[in-house]
């Protein structure tokens, strides 16, 4: 079985949140070009999105392999010297230990991986984003393999007309579920409503339990206990056939549906979907972006990307989040702009009550 790896990390901006460095992904790409001749890895490409640093790879080691997750961490960090050597902001703010410990997960860079067996035509979407929490993937992952309206084949194609089982994490208890749809619909939306807490790890098909889709789930809140920067969530979603047709796949982003984090994570913004060129968040350090990218399997070879989102048919969901920009900022620190107090817990805002712990009197 081949494995796709995408892990990311946010090891320096610039400026400051906007992009990444070219130098930061040429010492990425040494690391991990070495890596493909030293046969390590079969394929790779070096993707941004805003302040991300976006490794996709290919090997045939299996998912949490030592040394692929090692290799990844060694190009982080020759990737935070580079940032460092250019006094970018952030430099290495993702890499929240010193040390690799054998296994990437829990380290702070986000990570989604699958193990597959390639179907004679194996097309492949990598989602990326910025400025948003890995919650941001619940509402277009049951769109696409759940709701009819927005993916006919439920309806009338038999590959996928039997549904999907999706798993759900509880990010706060370290539980995950499983839901089948569509007869577990109504309890699978009671969770993954709430996107802080539950999010969707992984979707498989019900009869032959083919993965589908994953997503990195990694809180760099939970883990640091602190706020020291968003999740940036990537996804991995296979097309065609037994899974959802490449335009259901991209149809739930035609909406710029609400997602938290933009200015210092704090605060709920529309889902921007933009070509590569255009991933590059600056109006209130936003709004929030996800790339899309398309890619056919050949072997265990990437053949692509393809820049979904440079379709000019997304353009009315990039105006429309504009629009919903322009009425989110005019709330300024209220909320439902600013989020709710108990998800601000890792800002600023304790510190503020702490400083009036002694002016709050009975009423």
């Amino acid at each position: 079985m081949v494995t796709i790896s995408v892990i990311k990390a946010d090891v320096g901006g610039y400026p400051g949140h906007h992009s990444v460095h070219p130098d930061l992904i040429k010492a990425a790409d040494q690391v991990l070009r070495g890596a493909k001749e030293n046969g390590l890895l079969t394929d790779f490409r070096i993707l941004a999105c805003g302040d991300d640093l976006q490794l996709l790879m290919t090997h045939w080691k299996g998912c949490d392999n030592s040394e692929v997750h090692g290799m990844a961490w060694e190009a982080f960090l020759r990737a935070t010297d580079a940032a460092k050597n250019l006094k970018l902001y952030g430099a290495g703010q993702d890499l929240l230990s010193d040390t690799f410990s054998g296994n990437i997960r829990g380290m702070g860079p986000g990570i989604a991986e699958m193990d597959i067996e390639e179907r004679p035509s194996e097309p492949i979407v990598v989602f990326m984003a910025d400025k948003t929490e890995s919650g941001a993937w619940n509402f277009p992952l049951y769109k696409m393999f759940a709701d009819p309206f927005n993916t006919p084949g439920l309806v009338i194609a038999p590959g996928v007309h039997m549904g999907f089982e999706f798993e759900v994490y509880d990010l706060f208890e370290k539980k995950k579920v499983v839901f089948k749809t569509p007869e577990d619909s109504y309890d699978l939306l009671a969770l993954i409503g709430a996107s802080e807490r539950y999010v969707v790890k992984r979707i498989r098909t019900k009869d032959s339990k083919k993965v589908a889709a994953v997503t990195s789930t990694e809180s760099l809140h939970l883990i640091a206990g602190k706020y020291v920067g968003k999740d940036d969530p990537v996804a991995i979603v296979r097309s065609q056939h037994e899974f959802p047709a490449l335009g259901e796949v991209l149809e739930p982003f035609s909406f710029p549906f609400l997602v938290k984090g933009w200015m210092r994570g704090s605060h709920h913004g529309p889902f921007m979907p933009t070509s590569f060129e255009q991933a590059h968040p600056s109006r209130f350090d936003g709004p929030p972006r996800v790339i899309a990218a398309g890619f056919q399997m050949n072997n265990g070879y990437f053949v692509g990307p393809v820049d979904l989102f440079k379709d000019p048919s997304f353009d009315r969901a990039r105006q429309k989040a504009n629009e919903v920009a322009d009425y989110m900022r005019r709330h300024g620190t209220f909320e439902p702009h600013r989020l709710g107090m108990s998800e601000m817990e890792y800002t600023t805002i304790p510190a503020v009550l702490d400083k009036l712990k002694d002016k709050f009197v009975p009423i």
